[in-house]
């Protein structure tokens, strides 16, 4: 029986997963598996530096399949106007998701004494529940649920009764909810307005606190491919200005997305040196003249990890939906939120738990 597995889809979850392993003691790492989703994320060379480092014994890529490439799933996500129907027919999709994803699954997961999921509602949640296999999930994203409650706004409507399902593993439902989901770790559990059971609060930043200088430069090497890159544009920047940093999010049509960005430039980032780090899911391209005025951070990697850096200070960060309580580097955060984004599309689309 192996010790640990850790499902990640982004490489936040990564980082989160590496965070954790350098909270064993020395003698307890070392023995882990990290299985990457391609789902929905490019990883790049991620996967070999992860294994170089030694805390991982095993490293994998996961051809995972969303519902949507499916068409024998998707033929069980029609609404058929009527309760009943529709929850006999969501037990087959349940089943079905999770046996399409049998072929892909590059471990034997029944080998494991423990395995953490990030985004289990994603389709590995789905094949683990199809498997009767036994599972801890974690937070998707820095206080996500928070923000987001994306089991409860799925499942609007009968909640309940769909939990109750859930919990009989007729159905799935992730965040805690699913029959084989054991607990699910989450930042800050005061936080969030519905509670469930299998929450249990694991504050990050304790975490992240709890490693060491040494260890530290051990997570540069998994996650920067070139430092020297990063360091080199803030140390050009004119010192005599100050310097702001936008973080995009994988929101809206490119166009939309494109006013967007220019928007959050000109209100927040007015006479300043403006650096853009792109979401690793963002794909609009910001070599433009449109944006030939701010410096574009290479690299994939968490924002996490400018923390790490003595040389790397702004004055101010900006997001729209990605949550900057983790930044260390900044004078000023602000995260722009629902209010910012009904500019720019149906706050029906983003108010998520105003609708639960």
């Amino acid at each position: 029986m192996k010790d640990r597995i850790y499902v990640c889809h982004t490489f936040y979850h990564v980082y989160i997963a590496v965070i954790k392993e350098l909270n064993l003691k020395p003698e307890a790492r070392g023995n882990a598996t990290l299985v990457l989703s391609t789902m929905s994320n490019d990883f790049g060379s991620l996967k070999d530096r992860a294994k170089d480092s030694g805390l991982f014994e095993e490293v994998y890529m996961f051809d995972e399949i969303e519902d949507v490439k499916l068409p024998e799933v998707m033929a069980y996500h029609k609404d058929r106007g009527n309760l009943v129907l529709n929850l006999l027919q969501r037990i087959k999709y349940t089943k079905a998701l999770g046996k399409a994803q049998e072929k892909n699954v590059p471990v034997d997961f029944k080998k494991y004494k423990d395995i953490y999921v990030f985004c289990d509602s994603d389709p590995i949640g789905y094949y683990l529940n199809y498997k009767h296999i036994y599972y801890h999930a974690l937070e998707d994203g820095l206080d996500t649920i928070v923000y987001c409650d994306d089991a409860r706004y799925g499942n609007r409507g009968h909640f309940g009764l769909k939990a109750f399902m859930a919990k009989m593993g007729l159905i799935f439902i992730e965040n805690g909810y699913s029959k084989y989901c054991m607990d699910m770790e989450v930042n800050n559990l005061d936080a969030i307005k519905y509670k469930n059971d299998a929450y249990i609060e694991v504050p990050r930043k304790k975490l992240i606190q709890n490693v060491s200088i040494e260890d530290r430069y051990l997570l540069i090497d998994i996650f920067m491919e070139n430092p020297k890159q990063l360091l080199k544009q803030i140390s050009e920047a004119d010192p005599d200005k100050k310097k702001v940093m936008i973080l995009s999010d994988p929101v809206c049509d490119l166009e939309t997305r494109k006013r967007m960005m220019r928007d959050i430039i000109n209100e927040y980032a007015k006479d300043a040196v403006t650096f853009i780090k792109p979401h690793p899911r963002d794909v609009l391209d910001y070599d433009t003249e449109e944006f030939s005025d701010c410096i574009i951070i290479r690299g994939r990697f968490p924002m996490e990890m400018m923390n790490y850096y003595d040389e790397m200070h702004m004055d101010r960060v900006v997001s729209i939906f990605t949550v900057v309580d983790a930044i260390e580097f900044a004078d000023e955060k602000i995260m722009l939120g629902n209010d910012f984004m009904d500019r720019y599309e149906d706050p029906m689309v983003h108010r998520q738990n105003e609708q639960i």
